[in-house]
């Protein structure tokens, strides 16, 4: 139980940071949001977990391939912040664009083998 504590406490602090930093600077919080944190603390939590470096490598490889259509989500995101769109109503759109876009990606993936 104490192992999960630590884990989500490390993985909440993340975005505490962030956000905290945002306020400051929003280059260096774009700068540290941008770095793979998720990616990289679930590569961490399983390896200290002692999942074989075979089981992370294909985690790598499928997130590497599935980050395409979370690109979509940015600029659409501020291109309809900019346009004068409501905060919520543009964080939707863009969410569920986004989502559309897994939605079509996915599938496409698995026939070629990407995904499992």
């Amino acid at each position: 139980m104490l192992y999960y504590l630590v884990k989500i406490s490390l993985s909440a602090l993340v975005i505490v940071v962030i956000s905290e930093v945002a306020k400051r600077s929003s280059g260096f919080a774009a700068l540290i949001a941008s770095l793979p944190m998720t990616s990289l603390l679930a590569f961490i939590w399983l390896r200290v977990e002692g999942e074989a470096p075979a089981k992370i490598a294909e985690l790598s490889e499928q997130i590497f391939w599935l980050i395409i259509p979370s690109l979509l989500l940015f600029p659409l995101f501020a291109g309809l912040l900019r346009y004068g769109m409501a905060f919520w109503t543009s964080l939707m759109i863009s969410i569920v664009a986004t989502a559309i876009c897994y939605l079509a990606l996915v599938p496409l993936l698995r026939r070629l083998g990407v995904l499992l």
